[in-house]
């Protein structure tokens, strides 16, 4: 997904991060300027769907306007480059391997 959040702000006539903080607070959302950079400069790493409510309500736009899909973005099973070259011209595909995200290892099989 894409955060079109600036965008979808000034299309709205807002230009600063400063005056959309003012406009949240007055519906109820108080941002602290560092969450609210992050959400003007970048993209979230996570959002309360409550808040993108008051955001929506705030700009008077939909959520379609904030959020933007990027399919092209999602890799599928097999459809790696050289993975699936591999496993038409006859191969196998590689071993998956379980790994755990927080960097331990796994128990003993």
């Amino acid at each position: 997904m894409k955060w079109n959040l600036r965008l979808t702000a000034a299309n709205r006539g807002v230009w600063k991060a400063s005056d959309l903080q003012r406009t949240l607070a007055e519906h109820g959302l108080v941002i602290s300027a560092g969450k609210m950079s992050g959400l003007w400069s970048g993209q979230p790493a996570s959002l309360k769907l409550d808040d993108i409510d008051v955001i929506c309500v705030a700009l008077g736009c939909e959520i379609t306007d904030l959020l933007v899909p990027e399919p092209e973005k999602v890799s599928r099973p097999g459809h790696r480059d050289g993975q699936q070259a591999a496993v038409a011209s006859g191969g196998t595909a590689p071993t998956v391997v379980p790994r755990r995200r927080d960097g331990r290892s796994l128990p003993p099989m």
